[in-house]
């Protein structure tokens, strides 16, 4: 009986791998570039600590178990609270300000459907320790520069900004009690998912009030956060931060990219300030990315109150972005040979696959073919594998030791001493 994988689990075969890793590579050359250093964590941790970021309904989110000992575990549906829990075992020690970014592998126990599944990669980069609305405008750019540096431009793609400091400020100026926050978040947050029935039901279940209704659908269609109406200080003090983070992408060459939107909320609760999302402007898929500032984890996490902001990229998403835009090839190359040995006679065998040892221990990928026979056909195998060069052991090297070395992009041949070649490496 053939067992099929895990339904919302991908098998990663050669060509898919390369896939994969050509996103995961762009990653981490994105975040070094932007000066991130990488960490990682187990795959586990304590169910707790994600009951203590989530709250007790992410259980059924998360694949989670009991160990041997009795302890409740669960596999990491995100890599948020380990950050948090390393960073507080030696928070007097690290250097501030914190820039650490990380590709974890996560799982979460949910329905797979189009750019979500059970198992997949996301990318993280963090700031921890600036309590500064440039810590935020790195971030967003940092995504952008990822994300730009494949192909993508400001018609693909658009970063939509709003500020949960700001969208508090205004729910509180027209009497949303502070205990009811968090219930509208939740609520504003999946309105670009409900249809306008279901939205104005939820809303009048939240909030009776029908002049506090029209107050929250009237900013949360403001377009703009110069249209933003200014109620109290915290409204303004919440709008100039805003303003200050738009002049700073614009000053970074990303203005383009980004826009005001209001309706990003970012449902957890854990948010402070500045939320952002980066969506494809068709608007036919997921959040490609999203973040913000959450200057509160590491406190509930039994650490002290340290600014933070951060965001996460998932692979599913961005390769159907990708793979929409013609921007990731079906054929990326699975191993990078720079010679392939082949050799015409079997006599010739032993010499080939010493000569394969040489040029692998000098640094250089090689391969051999494991048949002798008819140079054509040895080299179409050399073609298909994608070498850069292909070496023939025939009756050159039985003659006077000569390797005859083809440059496969060029199609220019040469021959040249064994010892020399070796030496020359």
């Amino acid at each position: 009986m053939k067992i099929p994988p895990v339904k919302g689990t991908r098998d990663f075969y050669p060509p898919i791998m390369a896939r994969r890793n050509f996103i995961v590579d762009g990653w981490k050359k994105a975040s070094l570039r932007n000066g991130f250093e990488e960490y990682d964590g187990p795959i586990f941790e304590y169910l707790k600590m994600y009951q203590i970021k989530s709250g007790d309904e992410i259980v059924e989110q998360l694949f989670n178990l009991t160990d041997r000992g009795d302890r409740e575990l669960a596999i990491r549906p995100e890599i948020t609270p380990t950050l948090a829990r390393m960073v507080n075992q030696q928070v007097n020690s690290l250097p501030r300000p914190i820039k650490w970014f990380s590709v974890p592998r996560l799982c979460r126990a949910e329905r797979p459907q189009k750019g979500r599944l059970r198992e997949f990669f996301q990318w993280n980069i963090d700031i921890i320790g600036i309590d500064d609305v440039r810590a935020d405008a790195e971030v967003i750019f940092t995504a952008i520069d990822y994300l730009r540096s494949l192909g993508l431009t400001s018609k693909d793609i658009k970063a939509k900004i709003s500020s949960r400091k700001l969208l508090s400020a205004l729910l509180r100026s027209i009497g949303i009690d502070e205990k009811d926050l968090s219930a509208i978040y939740v609520l504003l947050d999946k309105k670009a998912k409900l249809s306008d029935e279901a939205f104005e039901e939820m809303l009048t279940k939240q909030v009776p009030d029908k002049v506090m209704q029209d107050k929250i659908k009237h900013f949360m269609a403001v377009d703009s956060v110069e249209h933003v109406v200014i109620e109290n200080d915290e409204v303004a003090r919440a709008v100039d931060e805003v303003k200050e983070l738009f002049k700073l992408l614009e000053l970074m060459g990303v203005a383009d990219f980004c826009t005001f939107d209001m309706h990003i909320v970012r449902g957890l609760a854990y948010y402070t300030g500045i939320v952002f999302e980066i969506h494809d402007v068709v608007g036919e898929l997921r959040a490609v990315c999203g973040g913000g500032r959450f200057d509160n984890l590491l406190r509930d996490f039994g650490g002290p109150e340290i600014a933070a902001t951060g965001m996460g990229m998932g692979d599913c998403v961005l390769e159907i972005l990708l793979e929409q835009n013609g921007l990731i090839a079906n054929d990326l190359p699975t191993r990078s040979i720079d010679y392939y040995i082949i050799c015409t006679e079997d006599l010739l065998m032993m010499q080939a696959i010493s000569l394969t040892a040489k040029i692998r221990t000098a640094g250089k990928c090689a391969d051999f073919s494991y048949k002798s026979g008819k140079v054509g056909k040895l080299m179409k195998t050399a073609s298909e594998l994608k070498a850069k060069n292909c070496i023939i052991l025939g009756q050159e090297f039985i003659d006077g030791q000569e390797l005859v070395i083809k440059d496969m992009q060029t199609g220019q041949q040469k021959q040249e001493k064994n010892e020399t070649f070796i030496t020359s490496l």
